[in-house]
């Protein structure tokens, strides 16, 4: 049997919510020890990949320019997004409008204190395209953390490392929790019963037990680089014993298989192919070890993947697929040809575009455009495809507003497998036509989509909507200086060359997972709180198990993991 060793509170996990709430109970003077399966390289989990954007409300950015935000109006577009229709989304609601406060007042303050900055430019990300009380953001909301990723884990990072310099903190890399230890809680003390695999809760009703530790495996030492899949070959055993453990384990997205598991019946059959927007550690393995030890899991079919993947030239994992995030000028067409219908232009409605891909039989689909459209418009998500800001690298930033595209989109079309660049439309339409696979690309229909998009452009009056949405968008300066390119016919020399860019599903982010109380308390299947047990980040649905309901207005995923981290760190602090 392993040694036991006792602390005062586990954190399972050790991305962004866990550092967050770890940096809480530092705060408190609480000793904290964090259990991670990954190397050391891995610190910071997937937070450290992202683009770092978060979603602010009415910001001195906005303010900057000319933006009106407020929170009713930001209420209104998460809520007419979210879609709240279930009675297990009553935590949820709660949590969304927590967390419109935090977004609407001290999150900025707080972590500017810690110095975090951002980028002057607000971006506009998931503008919707529907009436007012439907899905999108009305304004600009998209914040970029001045370092990206890395930018947003600096102060948490810097916080926890000065806990183990204090003595407060201990980090266990390659421990690989796989039960949660459970004890009767009348009594206070126990057989040990441990909850493991992903049945459900153990025993009785879960008020009778109460969580009180990790057992495990130390897996083999691993050099194996950030994101770099590692190995599963045990080497000992471990447990562990606290008043509380938090789980902060993740969500599903590098598990493909549990991904079409909980697929949503709604959005029809799941992709037979996808590409990975997380590394495969990201497997969904803590949540049914939660689930055994008696907390609830709700919201498990609500997910959230991008249509706009396109493959790594240079993966760091299996599968490892790049997300454009477009500006709104490409025209998308699907595998077989036809033009994506209203309003369904890029950058508009994501979930809404994969639900109707999927009608299509094909699970790819197509940008065309022009270079004009690719200098101004294609950026690549992750900290690692934007080294200017990244690396807070002012003459490389420079050139987003000069000539050209930058350096990383512009090794992707030189050397992805998916990007096809030709002087003419019949060498762009013979080369989509080699990508296509078993998809019956028509390419008269594609010809006749170009020219039939291109005819509006000549005029200011339109009845193509997405013209008019591209107009627009130049209205805001933001959108009109580094964002949108000025309208222009996609066959004009002037603007070449000819793109396409065959797009992909990319899996992300689970918008469902551990029930919580605004405490953070893991709620068991009675909605009382499992004794001992909490949960943030991804792991939680980011608060609540779903506090987005079923579309996200993007910046809220690592905004998600902050707010509930603090939640779940404050409160276990203030419970001990």
């Amino acid at each position: 049997m392993p040694h036991t060793v006792t602390t005062d509170v586990i954190v399972v996990g050790a991305g962004l919510a866990g550092l967050v709430a770890t940096a809480e109970l530092v705060k408190a003077g609480k000793h904290v020890t964090i259990v991670e399966q990954e190397p050391a390289a891995s610190f910071g989990g997937q937070a450290w990949w992202s683009f770092g954007g978060l979603f602010l409300i009415d910001s001195p950015e906005q303010r900057r320019l000319g933006v009106h935000d407020s929170l009713e109006l930001a209420r209104q577009d998460w809520f007419g997004s979210a879609g709240f229709d279930r009675p297990e989304d009553r935590w949820p609601r709660l949590w969304a409008e927590a967390y419109l406060q935090f977004a609407a007042g001290e999150k900025r303050a707080w972590l500017h204190e810690q110095g975090v900055r951002w980028f002057p430019i607000v971006g506009w990300a998931e503008r919707g395209g529907y009436t007012a009380l439907e899905h999108g953001n009305s304004v600009p909301r998209f914040h970029i953390t001045w370092g990206t990723g890395p930018g947003v884990l600096a102060p948490f990072v810097a916080r926890v490392r000065q806990g183990v310099r204090d003595g407060l903190v201990t980090i266990l890399h390659r421990h690989r929790v796989d039960e949660l230890v459970t004890e009767a809680a009348e009594s206070g003390a126990g057989s040990g019963r441990s909850a493991g695999g992903s049945s459900s809760a153990a025993g009785g009703r879960h008020g009778a037990t109460r969580v009180v530790g990790v057992r495990g495996v130390i897996l083999e030492p691993s050099s194996s680089g950030r994101g770099v899949s590692s190995s599963r070959e045990s080497v000992g055993e471990f447990e562990l014993r606290a008043s509380a453990v938090i789980v902060t384990s993740g969500g599903i997205g590098g598990n493909h298989d549990l991904v079409r598991q909980n697929w949503p019946k709604r959005l029809g059959e799941p992709p037979a192919s996808m590409l990975s927007g997380v590394p495969a550690h990201v497997d969904g393995r803590m949540l049914g070890i939660t689930e055994a030890a008696g907390a609830r899991l709700i919201n498990s079919d609500r997910m959230w993947h991008y249509t706009e993947g396109i493959t790594n030239f240079d993966p760091v994992w299996p599968q490892h697929g790049i997300r454009i995030l477009p500006g709104p000028s490409s025209l998308w067409l699907d595998a077989t040809g036809k033009r994506l219908p209203v309003p369904l232009f890029p950058g508009f409605d994501t979930l809404g575009t994969l639900e109707h891909i999927l009608t299509t039989g094909y699970d790819h689909t197509w940008f065309v455009l022009t270079q004009k459209i690719i200098e101004k418009e294609l950026a690549l998500s992750g900290s690692e495809q934007n080294p200017d800001l990244t690396g807070k690298n002012l003459r490389l930033l420079a050139k987003r507003v000069g000539p050209g595209a930058p350096g990383p989109i512009e090794a992707f079309k030189d050397k992805g497998v998916d990007f096809v660049v030709a002087d003419d439309l019949p060498t762009l339409l013979a080369g989509m036509q080699r990508l296509s696979g078993d998809a019956p690309l028509d390419l008269r229909q594609v010809e006749k989509e170009i020219r039939g998009r291109d005819r509006e452009i000549g005029h200011p009056f339109s009845k193509d909507l997405q013209i008019t949405a591209v107009r627009g968008a130049r209205t805001y300066l933001g959108d009109k200086l580094i964002r949108v390119a000025s309208p222009h016919e996609l066959l004009d020399p002037a603007a070449g060359p000819l793109i396409a860019v065959k797009l992909h599903i990319v899996t992300r982010k689970t918008l469902g997972g551990i029930e919580t109380d605004l405490a953070g308390r893991a709620l068991g299947a009675d909605g009382e709180p499992v004794e001992g047990l909490y949960a943030a980040g991804e792991a939680s649905g980011f608060g609540g198990g779903g506090m987005h309901g079923y579309r996200a207005l993007e910046g809220t995923f690592l905004g998600g993991c902050i707010f509930s981290g603090r939640q779940a760190g404050r409160a276990v602090a203030a419970a001990l």
